[in-house]
């Protein structure tokens, strides 16, 4: 009797084991492309929220001006999960679009932190930054101390400047780039 039980489920199991791969499967001799994946109906989810990176081979941080001298012209942006978008655009795209949107940086200043290389030990000041501007090769912000020093000068260093509770205006140049990956890039 064992035997014939374990006949049984082993044929159940035999059948059962291609009938569940095979849904969903699509037919035979068909594919589905990258583009057809991207076009498929996802389901709607909060935009992405940004935080932005702008690195310079210099600082100085006196009377709420920083003034980042010799600033990559690139400035990095990035999401977390479940996005995980990544790219960069221009730093005078960035400053140029500063006051795009109804709740651009203009109206709402990000907060920030100023990552200074200074010895063996990074020197770290938070602010609020406001009125950026380029000045030949220059980055300068009105800056507004949060935490850290109220002077500081050093060599590399780097800016994260923190957008918590504000996704990118759906006209600046970031967000045509933050649509084209979603678009492009399955993870």
């Amino acid at each position: 009797m064992k035997r014939n039980q374990h006949i049984t489920v082993f044929g159940i199991v035999a059948i059962a084991i291609p009938l569940m791969l095979g849904c969903g499967a699509a037919p035979q001799g068909s594919s589905t492309t990258v583009a057809e994946v991207n076009q498929a109906p996802t389901p709607a989810t909060e935009e992405p929220e940004f935080l932005f990176v702008q690195t310079a081979d210099s600082v100085t941080l006196a009377d709420g001006v920083l003034v980042m001298g010799g600033v990559n012209p690139a400035t990095i942006y990035f999401s977390d999960r479940p996005d995980r978008v990544a790219g960069h655009l221009t730093t005078d795209e960035f400053v140029a679009t500063w006051g795009d949107g109804d709740d651009s940086f203009a109206s709402n200043p990000p907060n920030a932190t100023l990552s200074i290389l200074a010895g063996d030990q990074p020197q770290e000041i938070v602010v609020t930054i406001t009125e950026p501007r380029l000045d030949d090769g220059n980055l300068v912000y009105n800056v507004s101390i949060l935490e850290g020093a109220e002077a500081a000068t050093g060599g590399a260093c780097s800016l994260f400047i923190d957008i918590i509770g504000r996704p990118l205006t759906p006209v600046s140049y970031a967000g045509v780039a933050r649509r084209s990956m979603r678009r492009a890039v399955i993870y």
